[in-house]
């Protein structure tokens, strides 16, 4: 996936897209990126007015967070008429809801490409980010993420998830229910080399539970994290960030690689630890991602 030089992708955040205020508000939030949403946060009633909302979105002046739009499922009546109206310029891509198998992609993409077409757009230009929500999408995610050129990571909904295994309406301690689905999901964006997007933290009024949340997520191996609320993205931006120790140990490595290849080893020691060219790696990707 292609970012503007020193843009990290660590959070995303649902905005309704029949809320022109929320919108507004969204462009100016430190979300990394948005979702204008026209599935689970507009009723059905709002629908088309959601969607002339994200088309006039699109067309702004905008300076904010990358603009990402959540379509509602191939499956439902809206699809068509979504992709119609916000493929568009000004769009990144769609998160496209509900993925189930392969062919759930190739039938959007094909959409998207005609679309793109007719509206002076450069092929293959809308990303896909797949939304798993399911048991059935789970088990074939990584076919999901091999399917097509388009499809930029996958995103875990937990809660449609755990619907869909008869889990309880109450999120149980550190989502231990959810860590199988969570990890799965992870590595199949990993082998895929897409990104991966954690759900939700859904209590507002728990910022503890969203702190072990975030940092659970993020040891999972998870690029990010999506939210409702305006409220958590410095959380998320400031767990999915490099932190200052692994900053200063990802220093350390890469100046004693340089002095042991000076010598013609091809290990180091730092702080007792054998350290070898997978970990040099590790150290690096950290350093290039706060620009050193």
């Amino acid at each position: 996936m292609s970012l503007p030089a020193g843009k990290q992708l660590r959070s995303w955040m649902f905005v309704p897209g029949n809320r022109d205020r929320f919108i507004q508000k969204a462009k100016s939030s430190n979300a990394d990126a948005i979702f204008l949403d026209l599935e689970d946060g507009v009723l059905p009633a709002e629908k088309s007015d959601a969607r002339s909302r994200v088309a006039a979105t699109l067309a702004e002046d905008w300076s904010g967070p990358l603009r990402y739009v959540r379509v509602n499922a191939l499956s439902t009546p809206w699809f068509k008429d979504d992709i119609e109206q916000v493929v568009r310029p000004g769009i990144e891509g769609i998160c496209l809801t509900k993925v189930v198998k392969p062919q759930d992609i190739h039938e959007a993409s094909a959409l998207i490409e005609k679309i793109e077409k007719k509206n002076g757009l450069a092929a293959g230009k809308v990303q896909i980010l797949a939304a798993i929500e399911s048991a059935r999408g789970l088990l074939n995610a990584l076919a999901i993420a091999d399917s097509n050129p388009r499809v930029v990571g996958l995103m875990f909904g937990a809660e449609d998830y755990a619907l869909d295994l008869g889990l309880g309406a109450r999120r149980e301690k550190e989502a231990a229910e959810l860590i199988y689905a969570r990890s799965s999901l992870v590595v199949a964006a990993a082998a895929a080399g897409i990104l991966s997007v954690d759900g939700v933290f859904p209590n507002l009024d728990d910022p503890d539970g969203l702190l072990h949340d975030a940092v659970q997520a993020r040891r999972l191996g998870f690029t990010s994290k999506s939210t409702f609320n305006p409220r958590q993205i410095d959380v998320l931006n400031r767990i999915f960030s490099p932190q200052p120790d692994e900053i200063e140990y990802a220093r350390k490595i890469a100046a004693g690689f340089r002095e042991a290849e000076a010598r013609g080893d091809a290990s180091v020691a730092i702080g007792g630890q054998l350290v070898d060219k997978p970990i040099l790696l590790r150290a690096l990707r950290i350093l290039e991602i706060i620009g050193e």
